[in-house]
């Protein structure tokens, strides 16, 4: 087991070393922002939706190697799903990292690399903020998303 939480601790570090998907994005179809005011993470969220479908998602911002990290991976693993999909994954991932639900663990894909951030529950915090401002993004919400919310 130690070798496997190794692998998550290296893919999270990656991640939050070097962020895919880092970068604006101008023909946004929705954006927002979302703040961490425990720790400062802040997050700007770019979604580039067609026909209901995730084409292109970008973010910006800095934080934490764990906010960093959620932010990248979800980026990557978002593109090409339905908005059914982002919701069915946002609710498999808030059980992950908030109560140690590994049900849907084969669904989240690479997103499991989070599951121990159960066990450290100022973190879920910064895990979560990037889910909570996407679906604040793709429900049109103009108010900046705090990480209060968990």
């Amino acid at each position: 087991m130690s070798d496997l939480r190794e692998l998550y601790q290296e893919i999270i570090i990656d991640h939050g070393r070097h962020p895919r998907n880092f970068g604006a994005m101008e023909n946004a179809t929705a954006s927002q922002e979302g703040f961490n005011p425990l720790c400062g993470d802040k997050i700007f969220l770019h979604i580039l939706e067609k026909n209901g479908v995730v084409v292109e998602i970008r973010f910006e911002g800095s934080g934490c190697a764990i906010s960093m990290a959620s932010a990248s991976l979800l980026t990557e693993f978002l593109k090409g799903k339905t908005r059914a999909e982002v919701e069915t994954i946002f609710q498999a991932f808030h059980a992950l990292v908030t109560q140690g639900e590994t049900h849907a663990e084969q669904q989240l894909g690479k997103l499991a690399v989070f599951r121990g951030v159960c066990e450290f529950p100022a973190r879920v915090k910064c895990a979560t903020l990037v889910w909570h401002t996407l679906r604040a993004a793709l429900a049109g919400d103009s108010h900046p998303v705090s990480s209060e919310q968990d």
